[in-house]
């Protein structure tokens, strides 16, 4: 059984109330909502007419709120798992098993029509179906790289039916193929140069597909130590432009540096975290637990928080808009003093 204590730690009786009003199911099983006016303890998605705050107070679990004296509303039935959760959970094992699946056929399986068990699979697990199922054999090619297994090999085991459908689907996300997984970027070139910025001296270094590493206060020793097996080139004239493009990004952060190209190698989760972070708009913050459930995984913070530290790309996947979950800076790879100023920027504090 999933624990979501550690996402109801996270959260702060305003954030649980926010969630309340707006009945977002994400967090059901995060905690529950008790109501002692009424006696009654509920989803935090229970389509109910909201209580007055005065009345509410926020359990951990059915449990915890049966003990102080609530029983459970028969409306959202907040110690059952819901239709909707149960047809997700059976197509995740599905799609463990197998992968093959079409869409019709998993909806087929759950007694939904395709684009119903699309939105709702979608929404549970923060990628459609067949996303799903190729993160999973993206990541069993991964692990099977790093255990010494031969590139054919660990495609075909994966369920690729040829190396190039890996390929295909890999490509314009994960950067490095295969072969660089195993061979530490063996054969690519990375150019690299440290620019001043007014926040300080910023590294960015750029494959031909787009920048793979961005930071602050470090220089070749510490891009070798990333991209042990990459030639490493310093400057070049191809490269100005896309460098110019980064400065501005930390410089102004108004200016849009979605159209800035990356090549990023990373686990399917680590590439779910850090499409969730480029998601946050800039000005806001989350916390690790509210970017645990934006995935559909709420007790995954620590998870997250790993994947968030080994990002290479600062300011263009904004790890610095994730804080604790009172609210505090927290860490920064950088120092705090560079997350504060990146922050106090986008939210136009610094102005």
């Amino acid at each position: 059984m999933t624990d979501h204590r550690s996402l109801h730690r996270d959260l702060s009786d305003d954030d649980r109330w926010r969630i309340a009003l707006a009945k977002d199911r994400r967090y059901d099983g995060a905690f529950v909502t008790g109501v002692h006016s009424t006696g009654i303890y509920c989803r935090p998605s229970c389509p109910a007419r909201a209580p007055h705050r005065k009345n509410v107070k926020f359990y951990t679990c059915g449990d915890d709120a049966e003990a102080a004296g609530l029983r459970a509303c028969k409306r959202c039935s907040p110690n059952t798992q819901s239709s909707e959760e149960a047809c997700v959970l059976a197509a995740i094992a599905v799609i463990r098993a197998d992968g093959s699946q079409t869409l019709d056929q998993l909806a087929e399986l759950t007694g939904y029509s395709p684009t119903h068990f699309q939105r709702l699979f979608k929404r549970t697990v923060g990628l459609s179906p067949s996303a799903f199922a190729r993160a999973l054999r993206e990541e069993k090619v991964k692990g099977a790289l790093e255990g010494g297994a031969s590139v054919t090999d660990a495609l075909y085991d994966a369920g690729y039916s040829a190396p190039s459908r890996f390929y295909a689907d890999t490509k314009g996300r994960l950067g490095m193929q295969a072969s660089d997984w195993r061979d530490g970027g063996k054969g690519r070139t990375i150019h690299w140069s440290v620019l001043a910025t007014s926040i300080g001296q910023m590294l960015v270094a750029a494959t031909e597909k787009g920048v793979c590493c961005l930071s602050f206060n470090e220089g070749e020793e510490q891009l070798r130590a990333r991209f042990p097996k990459a030639e490493l080139v310093q400057g070049g004239e191809g490269f100005r432009a896309l460098f110019e493009q980064v400065v501005a990004a930390v410089e102004e952060p108004a200016n849009d540096a979605s159209a800035i190209p990356l090549d990023v190698k990373g686990t399917a989760f680590q590439q779910r975290v850090w499409q969730a972070l480029r998601q946050i708009p800039a000005g806001e913050t989350r916390s690790y637990g509210q970017l645990a459930a934006t995935l559909g995984n709420p007790n995954a913070s620590r998870a997250v928080g790993g994947a968030n530290g080994a990002n290479n790309i600062a300011v263009l996947i904004p790890c610095h808009r994730v804080v604790q979950a009172d609210g505090s800076i927290g860490g920064y790879a950088y120092g705090p003093e560079i997350k504060a100023e990146l922050l106090d920027r986008e939210s136009g504090t610094n102005s």
